[in-house]
């Protein structure tokens, strides 16, 4: 049986997900990956950044569509050979064989990209879902991007989008859905500290961990 776990959070835009990611990761000891996920699969295939950066969370839009082009620039030569063209699906497996293989070696969170569906034959797994009221993600947004409250509204309605359009495509499941989740939680109702508490004390018990 694997001695680590992982916890797996998916989370509407400006539900303070990826902050409660962290707290939770640093509160348990443990790895926290987000956006460091990018620079990984892009050291470990060769790619440029960009174009993990350009895919982040983006479903495939075909055979058309999803190429970014013929040609690409490679971070080391021979990596893949240079007339291949890569589609969001290929980007997508990169990042996957990252998640699976830090998964692997030890106990992490990770935020977004599916990693609850990637990691769904893992033993010690928790997928929380985290969301807040409209209002307080308009103020997260406002206050972090310094934006008027229409700016944050259309911020969200394009990331709700994103995000579950993505999920969906690659999962077979349902972004938000509470069946699609070991817990779903409201961070409006607890604030962020409190939701990161009660996280914490329900994977405690989920993956029967001992305290530290």
């Amino acid at each position: 049986m694997y001695s680590h776990y992982v916890i797996n959070i998916g989370r509407q835009l400006g539900s303070g997900g990826r902050e409660i990611g962290e707290k939770l990761a640093k509160r348990m000891g443990i790895d926290f990956y987000d956006k460091e996920l990018i620079n990984l699969a892009s050291e470990e295939s060769g790619l440029c950044r960009e174009f993990f950066e350009r895919a982040d969370e983006k479903a495939s839009q075909g055979i058309i569509g999803g190429l970014f082009g013929m040609r690409f620039p490679f971070i080391s030569d021979g990596a893949i050979p240079m007339s291949n063209c890569l589609s969001n699906d290929s980007l997508f497996k990169v990042q996957s064989d990252v998640i699976r293989r830090l998964a692997a070696e030890k106990s992490c969170v990770f935020v977004g990209r599916c990693a609850d569906y990637i990691l769904r034959d893992h033993p010690r797994c928790a997928n929380v879902f985290i969301s807040a009221s409209k209002e307080d993600r308009i103020a997260r947004l406002r206050k972090i991007h310094h934006i008027d409250e229409e700016a944050a509204e259309e911020m969200i309605e394009k990331a709700d989008k994103k995000r579950s359009e993505y999920y969906n495509y690659y999962s077979f499941k349902t972004w938000g859905a509470a069946a699609t989740y070991h817990l779903c939680i409201d961070s409006s109702s607890l604030g962020i500290d409190g939701t990161v508490q009660f996280v914490e004390e329900f994977v405690m018990k989920k993956l029967n961990l001992q305290a530290r």
